[in-house]
């Protein structure tokens, strides 16, 4: 069996039998309707029909949310005039920038599933205006270039909102922060944890509720009570994403509102060296997304 299939070609075996090249485009295309968007790309590689199969409109329709349309309309309408499917999906795999570019939604290039992130410039801030509690810090590190960061407080509280039409899905929101003020020194990325003090003493607490009534809340000690001489704080120096819960959008027809949060309001003590990147609202089961930093 495996000597016969091996045989298989596009012009068919070499004792004159069928080859890959005899399946009708049609039949190709149903089976590409059951694999991923790599999985068609690397296939397409294969001979003409498997080609052609690969840029069917009708293919790259079904890997595409039910709302692609509205993702669209969030770019200028000459980025995707007479584009087919699969340019549209290639398209809309990249990040599409909304609200002033502080909002960025993508589909994930795997399953089509629709991912964001929002940056802390779409966010309001206690004291963001004063300069001496807060800073912006341009960074590589960030989607969007730049990061909050706290150098000394004693009310911290972060608050945001969107409102998107989410495909039916269960999503995970998490904030995605950062101990230590970190930059770049003969090429070398480096930490400073000058001003880092006071995130051991309570937790953080993080919350989001949805339109429809959904809500959740989850408390971490930002900072680690106890240091390991050896590795030092686990905590410090790395960005972290904390997860805050999860919602389910079971229809499509509205946009759902999400209000999320994260508060230390204890004015028993200061707080800083801190910063705050986004917040992500990916589906929960994402396959391939990175686990790595995450606190549930």
């Amino acid at each position: 069996m495996g000597a016969s299939l091996s045989g298989l070609t596009e012009n068919g075996s070499a004792n004159g039998g069928p080859g890959l090249g005899d399946i009708p485009e049609s039949c190709v295309a149903c089976v590409f309707l059951h694999l991923t968007p790599p999985e068609i790309c690397n296939l397409a590689r294969l001979n003409r029909a498997f080609r052609g199969a690969a840029s069917s409109d009708a293919v790259w329709e079904a890997k595409l949310p039910a709302n692609y349309q509205q993702l669209l309309d969030l770019l200028p309408e000459d980025r995707y005039q007479g584009l087919c499917k699969k340019d549209i999906f290639a398209l809309l795999s990249r990040s599409v920038p909304f609200d002033d570019a502080n909002k960025v939604v993508w589909l994930d290039r795997v399953t089509g599933r629709i991912c964001m992130s929002i940056s802390a410039k779409a966010m309001t801030i206690t004291g963001i205006e004063d300069r001496r509690y807060w800073n912006w810090l341009p960074t590589e590190e960030s989607r969007f270039h730049v990061v909050a960061y706290l150098q000394q407080i004693w009310w911290f509280e972060v608050d945001g909102v969107v409102r998107f039409p989410f495909p039916p899905d269960i999503y995970t929101l998490s904030f995605r922060i950062h101990l230590g003020r970190f930059s770049k020194r003969l090429g070398r990325r480096v930490c400073n944890f000058e001003h880092t003090h006071g995130w051991h003493i309570k937790p953080v607490r993080f919350e989001f509720s949805t339109s429809d009534g959904q809500h959740a809340m989850s408390e971490f000690c930002l900072d680690d009570a106890v240091q390991d001489d050896v590795n030092g704080n686990h905590k410090r120096g790395y960005w972290i994403e904390y997860k805050v819960g999860e919602f389910i959008v079971s229809g499509s027809d509205l946009e759902t509102e999400v209000r999320f949060s994260m508060k230390q309001i204890d004015c028993t003590h200061s707080k800083g060296g801190l910063c705050v990147d986004s917040v992500s609202i990916i589906p929960s089961n994402l396959k391939g997304h990175r686990r790595k930093g995450v606190l549930k």
